[in-house]
């Protein structure tokens, strides 16, 4: 099984900046890594272990801001699509126009 933790923490505030950074580094302390900028990802060997992994993270919550945690089997996780592109693919250039007088 695989947990999500998907987040959206404000950071307006040097208060708030400190507490996202607290919740991330708690997240990386338990095996979370980061798969996207505010979604990290933990493998689980089974259902119990989630729990137990979602508990803590319920533990360390900061006070505002949004945090969902989403389970997913092997199997879900395998059929995953992933796209990775080095460089914008510039579309096709618009033609010249060629004037006859």
């Amino acid at each position: 099984m695989w947990l999500f933790v998907m987040f959206d923490l404000p950071t307006g505030t040097k208060k708030e900046r400190d507490a996202a950074t607290r919740f991330r580094k708690d997240l990386m302390r338990d095996g979370f890594t980061r798969m996207q900028y505010s979604v990290y990802i933990r493998h689980c060997p089974s259902g119990e272990s989630a729990e137990t992994f979602i508990r803590r993270i319920e533990s360390y919550l900061p006070d505002y801001g949004q945090v969902t945690i989403l389970r997913v089997t092997d199997k879900q996780f395998g059929s995953m699509l992933h796209f990775y592109r080095s460089k914008p693919h510039p579309g096709p250039e618009t033609p010249v126009q060629l004037a006859i007088f």
